[in-house]
Formats: C-alpha cells, sequence, structure tokens
C-alpha cells in the first residue's frame, strides 16, 4: 500500500525538522526534539493533515466525533488535528489537574506508576474517538486512555502519532486499535 501524499509530506517534514539530541534526559538517551517541526508552518501543516488521515475513511469522510490528547505533547497534536477535522478536541490529563468529576485510570510506566483522568461527559456514550500523541513508546498510555473512553461508554476508533519507538511493545499493548505512525525510530 503507497503512502498517501500527506503522509509522504509529513514524513518528509519530519525527516527534515526532527533533531536528536543525545544524552537528553541522561546519558545513552538519545531525544527526538519536535520544537523545529512545531514552529515550522509547512511542516506542522503535513502533519496535522497526515495525523487527521487517521480520523476518515478511505473516501475522506469524517468517521470519528472527537480527537483526544494526551498530556502534554499530544495536546499540541490534537488540537489542530480535531480542528482539521471540524470535530472538537478532549484533554486527557494527569491526575488531579480536572476540575469536574472524572474518570481514572493507573498504569504501570518503566519505572512506577502514573494516573490519567478524563470528565465523565467529555465523551458521549457511542461516540467514536481518534487518540493522537506524539510517541507511541510502551502503549501504556494508549492503553489507559482506551479505557477511560470506554468507561464513558465510547470507543476508540484509531490511534495516531508522530513516532513509534519500534523497539518497545507499544503495537502489543495497543491491542486491535489501528495505529497511525509517521516515523519509526
Amino acid at each position: 500500500m503507497t503512502d498517501s501524499p500527506a503522509v509522504e509530506a509529513a514524513r518528509a517534514a519530519l525527516a527534515r525538522l526532527v533533531l536528536d539530541v543525545p544524552d537528553f534526559p541522561e546519558p545513552g538517551i538519545v531525544f527526538k526534539d519536535i520544537t523545529p517541526l512545531l514552529a515550522d508552518h509547512a511542516g506542522l501543516t503535513a502533519v496535522v493533515a497526515a495525523l487527521a488521515e487517521a480520523g476518515r475513511d478511505a473516501e475522506g469522510n469524517v468517521v470519528v466525533d472527537k480527537v483526544l490528547g494526551m498530556e502534554a505533547r499530544g495536546f499540541i497534536l490534537a488540537a489542530p488535528v480535531a480542528l482539521a477535522l471540524g470535530i472538537g478536541f478532549v484533554p486527557v490529563r494527569k491526575v488531579g489537574k480536572l476540575p469536574r468529576e472524572t474518570h481514572a485510570v493507573s498504569y504501570a510506566l518503566e519505572y512506577g506508576e502514573a494516573t490519567l483522568e478524563l470528565h465523565r461527559d467529555a465523551v458521549a456514550p457511542g461516540e467514536r474517538v481518534l487518540l493522537v500523541d506524539d510517541v507511541l513508546a510502551t502503549g501504556g498510555t494508549v492503553k489507559a486512555t482506551r479505557e477511560l473512553v470506554e468507561a464513558c461508554g465510547g470507543s476508540a476508533h484509531a490511534v495516531a502519532v508522530l513516532m513509534e519507538l519500534g523497539f518497545l511493545p507499544g503495537r502489543e499493548t495497543v491491542g486491535d486499535l489501528p495505529v497511525t505512525t509517521l516515523m519509526t525510530v
């Protein structure tokens, strides 16, 4: 299957604008810095268009009701994806950051545990959502977010991410949820 022009443009922008930062945040880690991509209008536009494709069918019709972005860099990408699709954006936050009644899911990290929350009324029963984040690593954040959506009565349609860390089991953890990734590291 060939990539769409939007995906090809996004991948070219990522190749040109994502910078490797060695030994950050600790020795031995090569951090992928997306800030040059975010600062480049054409690159960001290409990435948003490519990520938004995950919320459309083969004819280009929008098939999701909302876009959820996971804290914190997922917010940066998910909000413009929602605008591109003509639908609403919903933030998934770390524990204690949302002001009203929430659903919460805790999950294991490589070193410790984290908890994510979603307003109880953020996703209506029957709504289909697109999950957007910057990186798919172990898949724990996506799995927890999917559980939050299901607790509201909605369903996750797909996941769209800028980058996937191919050496980690993200796709296995995500299970049957379709994953769109623009760059595999």
